[in-house]
């Protein structure tokens, strides 16, 4: 618990833009990357008698093919399935966009793709209840915004673990954009960018939901082994970065007065294939 503790305080510098965005507005105008992503949490329909998951994927994959992979106004989307998260049910969806706009407008074209797709209604009908047969009505969703400091996937081309940490910032009134800058710049340089268990990071901050506070950050691994890996090779990364120990007990210090200590984990499985 100890060293995933201090991965927390070293790693989530990353994500302090959420009070201080104007740090880095002109990079972020400049690179004109995707800016929101939308997270829809599902649950699997577990009366449903037919439930197969390669069916599940096909129907999926098919909806992706003909609709999603064809909007201009979805930069990237993908599945996530339970691992280790408080509920088995749960799967989540993630879309990304290149502007806020693009959220309704994406929502329309989808429309518009699905008509042209199966333009026969009564096709049209039998395909969505197909889909639809596989989740429950219960769902939520939230908006958040992406950050800089961005460690892009190589590879999508299998299967990978996503780890998540989601946490609370305490907006201290002595807090110090400069300060943060600094601490975001040289703990993504020294922990993260050349890790090689860290195929890719990506921070992101609330933009609408519930809490406006909470931040998130997703780290994608090859494997479970490997991120017992990450957390137990974490003290001797910072070791290297930082030899001296009264400079890393210092560090510490200045990070957690921008953090309430409530944090929560999970672990989701990357579904490959169904991604754009």
């Amino acid at each position: 618990m100890k060293k995933a503790n201090q991965f927390f305080v070293a790693i989530v510098l990353s994500l302090l833009l959420l009070s201080f965005s104007n740090i880095f507005a002109q990079e972020e105008k400049e690179e004109k990357g995707p800016q929101y992503l939308t997270l829809t949490t599902l649950h699997w329909n577990m009366d449903y008698e037919d439930f197969d998951m390669d069916t599940w994927k096909s129907v999926e994959k098919e909806y992706l093919d003909n609709v999603t992979a064809k909007n201009e106004h979805v930069a990237a989307s993908s599945f996530y399935l339970h691992q280790l998260t408080p509920d088995n049910r749960e799967l989540v969806y993630v879309r990304v966009y290149n502007t806020w706009d693009a959220i309704e407008k994406a929502s329309d074209r989808d429309a518009e793709l699905a008509k042209e797709a199966w333009p026969d209604e009564a096709d049209r009908e039998a395909f969505f209840k197909k889909q639809n047969a596989y989740y429950d009505r219960d769902h939520s969703d939230e908006i958040y915004a992406t950050l800089p400091l961005v460690k892009p996937l190589q590879d999508v081309s299998k299967d990978m673990i996503c780890y998540v940490r989601t946490s609370h910032l305490a907006f201290p009134d002595d807090g110090d954009n400069d300060e943060i800058k600094m601490l975001m710049g040289e703990n993504f340089d020294k922990l993260i960018k050349d890790n090689p268990l860290i195929k890719g990071y990506y921070p992101h901050r609330h933009a609408w939901g519930k809490d406006g506070t909470e931040i998130m950050e997703a780290y994608f691994l090859d494997s479970m082994t490997d991120l017992d890996k990450m957390f137990d090779g974490l003290e001797d990364l910072m070791k290297e970065a930082w030899p001296d120990e009264e400079v890393r007990k210092a560090r510490w210090k200045k990070v957690n007065k921008y953090f309430t200590g409530v944090h929560g984990d999970a672990v989701y499985k990357f579904v490959a294939g169904l991604n754009k």
